[in-house]
């Protein structure tokens, strides 16, 4: 039989690791070089990530700083930065890159609490299509006569514990972020 608890398993914390990856992505008004990770920067002839053409640190709560490792770079990663839907507005020191991080207002905080909300839910919808996929397998397997009745009920209530715990981490994620975007 093709069922395999620790592939499903697998799958859904590949989508609460995929939400992870994405909320760190918003901005709460803290600096974190996080929130630079989707800007891309047109080098080389090609769209590659900023943290692939320099160093992105946090050295001060409200700044973030892009040290470019070669400098005829720096015009172009400056721009991206600006160009991105960060709202963000970079000075550029030479290879020195300091990017302020404006306070955030109340409709930009609502704005950003509901693109994590989004977020959450598309794990979310991620988590489920790996438990429909578990149970059409179980449902095969028992249709197969590889496995019991009493065997698919036993995996059924195995993949549906994993679904729980993968959504409510999500929950618990979701949750924290939206604090952090409403009350930094």
């Amino acid at each position: 039989m093709s069922f395999d608890l620790a592939d499903l398993k697998r799958r859904m914390a590949g989508a609460v690791d995929a939400a992870k990856k994405e909320m760190s992505g918003l901005r709460s008004g803290r600096a974190t070089s996080a929130l630079l990770d989707p800007v891309k920067v047109d080098a080389y002839g090609s769209l590659t990530p900023i943290s692939q053409i320099g160093t992105v640190t946090a050295p001060e709560p409200r700044m973030l700083s892009v040290q470019v490792w070669d400098q005829s770079l720096a015009g172009a990663v400056e721009k991206a930065i600006r160009n991105s839907s960060l709202g963000l507005n970079p000075v550029s020191e030479g290879a020195l890159i300091r990017v302020p991080i404006p306070p955030l207002n109340e409709e930009r905080r609502v704005d950003l609490a509901k693109t994590a909300g989004t977020y959450a839910e598309n794990a979310r919808i991620a988590v489920r299509n790996v438990r429909r996929d578990g149970m059409d397998q179980l449902k095969a397997g028992e249709k197969a006569n590889e496995i019991s009745e009493d065997e698919h009920k036993k995996f059924a209530d195995q993949v549906q514990k994993a679904t729980d715990a993968a959504i409510a981490d999500i929950d618990e994620m979701l949750k924290h972020k939206q604090e952090e975007i409403m009350h930094v």
